[in-house]
């Protein structure tokens, strides 16, 4: 792990150990702290210099795209602020600092032929060696939620044991992004799918202790890291080339595991419209079944283009 060498090194590892005992992922943190730690040693700056004109400089002089640049931006305005309830400056030198404009993300989006064809090359994917069986198998069925119930990559690694219910075929997702809980209902076909690991798990570890319901190493989860690699690989083998692309004001994405979740979102109110159903009155349960904060977001689906259509703009 790369250590701050500036002269904010101790108030930045302070931020990081707060946020920390917060219940944040700090990865994500403490790449853009790096940023600002590297800018101000080639700068070879003090206390004194860091006014908004610096900062305006910076946001110019970062070569990266305007939605990385912002996000730096932000992070670094709420460790001022934290340095300004701490007593270390006065104010906060990034109050004023307005963002850059962005560009129109639009996610790959699958087909629901396309995300049966992924599935299908991961669970093949499977080792067979007691070693490596149960890993694998849980990096599938991590994905099978990605894709069936449109969950986040973090919620089914942080799901415990307990969480999933097997009597009413629900699974109880905790503590998510907008700090929300929900328990939602899941098709008979991922139902099937944990139970067949669940019944793979006890009879691989039948003294397992592992409290999570996707077992990683001793009494951990899986982590990301081992489901991107699978996802990515597997995205490569059935042959699908989506390479980032800007086009105007807009930018298409690469397929990622969150493209799951887009497409989970997207196929379903096209099938709903499909059925002859409204799909405005669908969009309250919709937003409530992937734990948006309000309706209103999971409207943005709405507007996205279906797979086809994204396809004939390349």
């Amino acid at each position: 792990m790369k250590n701050f060498e500036s002269f904010l090194s101790p108030q930045l590892n302070e931020y990081l150990l707060y946020r920390q005992n917060l219940g944040y992922n700090i990865k994500v943190l403490r790449s853009h702290l790096l940023i600002f730690d590297h800018y101000i040693r080639e700068t070879s700056l003090q206390w004194e210099s860091l006014n908004p004109f610096f900062f305006i400089e910076m946001r110019t002089h970062l070569d990266m795209e305007a939605v990385s640049v912002n996000k730096v931006i932000t992070t670094l305005r709420s460790f001022f602020q934290f340095l300004v309830r701490k007593g270390y400056v006065d104010e906060n030198p990034l109050q004023d600092i307005t963002l850059l404009k962005e560009n129109t993300p639009v996610p790959f989006i699958f087909s629901p032929e396309q995300t049966d064809q992924l599935l299908a090359v991961i669970c093949k994917k499977i080792r067979r060696r007691k070693s490596s069986f149960l890993k694998d198998l849980g990096i599938y069925l991590a994905i099978v939620l990605l894709a069936r119930c449109g969950m986040r990559i973090s919620e089914p690694l942080k799901l415990l044991r307990k969480h999933y219910r097997r009597d009413d075929k629900t699974i109880y997702i905790q503590n998510t992004k907008f700090k929300k809980d929900r328990l939602i209902p899941i098709p008979q076909a991922v139902v099937t799918e944990i139970d067949n690991y669940l019944s793979v798990r006890q009879s691989l570890e039948p003294h397992d202790h592992n409290t999570y319901l996707l077992a990683g190493k001793e009494v951990k989860p899986l982590t990301e890291e081992q489901v991107r690699y699978r996802f990515h690989q597997s995205v490569k083998e059935i042959g699908i080339r989506h390479p980032r692309k800007v086009m105007g004001n807009m930018t298409f994405n690469p397929p990622t595991p969150h493209s799951l979740r887009h497409s989970f979102a997207i196929n379903t109110l096209i099938t709903i419209k499909e059925r002859g159903q409204s799909t405005q009155n669908a969009l309250p349960v919709l937003a409530q079944y992937m734990g948006h904060s309000h309706y209103t977001y999971t409207a943005i689906y709405l507007k996205a283009a279906d797979a086809k259509s994204r396809k004939d703009l390349f």
